[in-house]
């Protein structure tokens, strides 16, 4: 299983300098420290990966149905 906290981080550091962490505390409603604890959080909420996936452009629920796909075409 995919590490969700790392996947979020990833898909931040690829956008522009101006998307910064305190950017996207901005957008979620939070704080920044909030945006940290998410980093590192395995999973997240499904509530709060929609938001997510909206602020950052990036279809999250994707990626994961994409691996639990290959982990069932590995079986």
């Amino acid at each position: 299983m995919r590490h969700v906290g790392k996947m979020i981080k990833a898909e931040l550091d690829k956008h522009p300098k101006a998307h910064t962490v305190t950017w996207f505390a901005k957008e979620l409603h939070c704080k920044r420290t909030n945006v940290y604890d998410i980093f590192n959080r395995q999973t997240v909420d499904t509530e709060l990966l929609l938001r997510i996936s909206r602020i950052l452009g990036h279809d999250f629920f994707r990626d994961l149905s994409n691996d639990l796909s290959a982990e069932s075409d590995a079986r």
